[in-house]
């Protein structure tokens, strides 16, 4: 292996932290690291399903997707936890629906009929929490009047802002990062309901890595706190650690996976 490589398939505006953990990982470890960046989420994630990218940050749904298999090719590394007291000291995130500041809906069951964007179908926070609420409420088909895929989050709510569409369910962290960056939009949104806590985001790690290695970077991630330099990392995201999870952490994402079966838009 010339470098480990990792990646991520999250919302462009997350690429820092992983940029910032390979170099991490790099010095700590004293071995090559480089985080892949140049290319979409979706060649990032052939790389990771090819062997090409060894450590990946992916969503939840296609965790489970892949390795709920009979050889599955990637395993838990860690997951972030949040620092913002919404997220209770746990690997945890939300989907917060957003519309304009001006929009006359006040409630999700406004909504009916409504324009409505997910991100893309492969997202737990835009597309599959969305069918399993849809599911709870007894809506199976047809309960907004226009659904477009926009392709990412941050695209998402661009769409609301444009008055392109009237809602989106958006990741709470590509939110609140957004607004961070762009603080001027708090005045521009209002979120008018909350789906979750869903299990967040892990990073994976592909099997094929050497046992040793794979051990030693789960620890890297989950020791980071207690280092001046990783706890740096962790407060420029926004973090307050790295959880050590279990496949069995993420059963919530399958259950309602079963649950929006059959829910169409």
């Amino acid at each position: 292996m010339q470098s480990l490589k990792f990646s991520s398939c999250q919302a462009p505006n997350a690429d820092p932290i992983g940029q910032a953990l390979a170099r991490y990982v790099s010095q700590k470890l004293n071995i090559a690291a480089e985080f892949v960046a140049d290319v979409r989420w979706q060649e990032r994630e052939r790389m990771l399903d090819d062997g090409e990218v060894h450590a990946c940050w992916i969503c939840g749904l296609p965790y489970v997707w892949k390795v709920d298999v009979e050889s599955p090719a990637i395993e838990l590394l860690a997951a972030p936890v949040m620092a913002a007291a919404r997220y209770g000291n746990r690997p945890v995130y939300f989907s917060d629906v957003v519309v304009r500041a001006d929009s006359p809906f006040h409630s999700f069951d406004d909504l009916r009929g409504a324009s409505w964007a997910y991100n893309e179908p492969g997202s737990h926070s835009g597309h599959n929490v969305t069918l399993y609420y849809l599911a709870r409420r007894g809506h199976q088909r047809g309960y907004f009047g226009r659904v477009v895929e926009s392709g990412a989050h941050q695209k998402s709510l661009q769409m609301i802002l444009d008055g392109q569409i009237e809602a989106s369910a958006i990741d709470s962290t590509v939110l609140e990062t957004e607004l961070r960056h762009r603080p001027e939009l708090a005045s521009l949104i209002r979120i008018i309901e909350t789906f979750g806590p869903s299990p967040i985001p892990p990073w994976v790690v592909r099997r094929d890595l050497p046992a040793d290695l794979r051990d030693r970077l789960r620890q890297l991630f989950a020791d980071m706190g207690r280092d001046p330099q990783g706890q740096a990392i962790l407060s420029a995201a926004h973090y307050s650690h790295f959880a050590l999870v279990d496949d069995a952490d993420y059963d919530p994402i399958r259950e309602m996976e079963r649950a929006a079966r059959g829910v169409a838009w």
